[in-house]
């Protein structure tokens, strides 16, 4: 049964042109999505309503520093969210998609002075939604990037902002660029780019090097795209000198250039 406005009547004052009505809104949305009983009864339609609301939220917050601060709340909301032990992706997934949907929508209707902040909040939201995968602490225990979580967020990755169709009616290419733009950044401050690590067991580095490699696969994908600009940027993220696999490429010519120069070094004039 979906929560009508008038259990949900915060979602309005979301969007209230005074800062203090706002800020009190939010909070009562945190409450509001930390019960467990109220939160698992949302519907998909009751989540695109509160993403609305977000979002303007968002949109009449002036000046950078309340920007910024706004924007890290929206993304620790997902700490908030209950991860039940049956379906522990069943209100985070529904949430982040809704947040996916509202933002590919209403994209290309952000004029130039507002973009700023939409960019921040779709890094934000986005680095947060990966370290919900590792619970958000690096080197956490076995099976941190493997299981459901991770299987839940990256079917959403490949299903919304990296959706794997190429349907830029789905998902705009500003929004698609910007993904591609941080999802090494992103996955850098979680501890996923240092396979060698000593931090965690085996089975955690082999965790993470899937989540990873998983990861690839998806933007892969886009490198296949109907779009030049996206085929670009998705191939220059491939290429950071960051991934693992292109410090692996990096060595090997290292050591063949090694090679090249022993064999024509001039030891001096034999005997």
């Amino acid at each position: 049964m979906a929560a009508n406005e008038g259990n949900m009547p915060f979602i309005k004052h979301l969007a209230s042109s005074d800062r203090k009505i706002r800020t009190s809104a939010l909070s009562t949305l945190r409450t509001f999505l930390s019960a467990p009983t109220t939160v698992r009864k949302l519907t998909d339609l009751d989540y695109l309503k509160l993403w609305k609301g977000l979002f303007y939220s968002v949109w009449m917050c002036d000046r950078p520093i309340p920007q910024q601060n706004l924007c890290t709340e929206l993304a620790g909301l997902l700490s908030v969210l209950p991860a039940p032990s049956d379906d522990e992706g069943a209100v985070v997934i529904p949430f982040l998609r809704a947040f996916w949907a509202i933002l590919a929508r209403e994209w290309t209707a952000i004029d130039v002075l507002r973009m700023e902040k939409y960019l921040l909040l779709v890094r934000r939201v986005f680095g947060a939604s990966l370290a919900w995968v590792g619970d958000g602490k690096k080197g956490k225990k076995d099976g941190a990037w493997s299981g459901a979580r991770a299987d839940g967020m990256l079917r959403l990755v490949a299903e919304w902002p990296l959706e794997s169709t190429g349907d830029l009616s789905k998902v705009p290419v500003g929004l698609r660029l910007h993904v591609i733009d941080i999802w090494v950044d992103e996955v850098e401050k979680l501890a996923l780019l240092d396979p060698d690590s000593e931090e965690g067991s085996a089975d955690d580095k082999n965790g993470r090097a899937q989540f990873l490699d998983r990861i690839r696969e998806i933007v892969e994908v886009q490198t296949m795209s109907t779009c030049k600009p996206v085929r670009t940027r998705a191939k220059e993220s491939l290429t950071d000198d960051r991934l693992p696999w292109n410090h692996a490429a990096s060595s090997d010519l290292d050591m063949a250039d090694d090679g090249r120069d022993g064999q024509n070094s001039w030891n001096g004039f034999e005997d």
